[in-house]
């Protein structure tokens, strides 16, 4: 049985998005797309063995420049090709977030900021993932959120329903007690402010995914009108990605 959940010893949240239903009663093929936390993470030989073996050969960094430079980017090593796309624009600590906020609806604005701001960098993502050849994976710090929303967006495409898209996204939840233990090695003598801190309930995305259809008609109209995908890259995508 192909596991959803790969074990890392560094990596907390590294998923093969395959099996998942699609378009035209296909399936996501397994093995050919991964979501991860930050790649950066990867410094044991153990690690970057398991790495090699799912054959990944694309790696798309969602976080900022400044992120990479303060916590490191996955190892080089021959064939690889990397990418830094950072698609979100505007910062903020998620440690101090106010507790009194709406946690879910504070999230999906964020979210809402990502997609109106980060449009170009979205766009290059989707191509990349398009023009591969071999497994790729697509991360964030803790891939959560940014990598959450690329993981909607590129299941919206390959035609998986929306239920199944928040359900992947929640599988983050398994993550979040080392999450929020990672943030405590990280930062000893401060306070987590935030008790949302490392959550990813469905709520989150759906907020997003029903904020993309009010404000562009759906999700595929925000996709084909405004980051420009169109129909060859679509075809292109689900006959990479889908099997029957």
């Amino acid at each position: 049985m192909t596991t959803r959940h790969l074990a890392f010893d560094a990596l907390h949240n590294f998923r093969d998005l395959g099996g998942h239903p699609a378009a035209d009663g296909q399936s996501v093929r397994w093995g050919l797309l991964y979501r991860s936390d930050s790649l950066g993470k990867l410094t044991s030989p153990a690690d970057l063995d398991r790495l090699h073996a799912l054959g990944v050969r694309t790696v798309i960094d969602l976080r900022y420049p400044w992120e990479i430079a303060a916590k490191g980017r996955v190892p080089d090593f021959e064939g690889l090709e990397y990418h830094n796309l950072s698609i979100e624009h505007r910062p903020y600590d998620q440690a101090e977030i106010d507790p009194e906020l709406d946690p879910w609806r504070y999230l999906a604005d964020r979210f809402a900021e990502v997609t109106e701001d980060g449009v170009r960098e979205i766009r290059q993502a989707l191509d990349v993932i398009t023009a591969a050849e071999a497994p790729v994976v697509f991360h964030c710090a803790s891939g959560k959120d940014r990598t959450g929303l690329i993981a909607a967006l590129l299941l919206t495409l390959l035609g998986v329903d929306e239920d199944t898209i928040a359900a992947d996204f929640a599988l983050t939840e398994l993550a979040t007690p080392h999450l929020v233990a990672d943030w405590h090695t990280a930062h000893p003598g401060r306070t987590l402010r935030w008790p949302g801190y490392g959550r990813a309930p469905e709520t989150v995305i759906r907020l997003a995914l029903a904020d993309l259809t009010a404000r562009h008609g759906s999700v595929q109209a925000y996709l084909t009108d405004t980051l420009g995908v169109d129909h060859e890259q679509i075809t292109a995508l689900r006959t990479r990605l889908l099997t029957a």
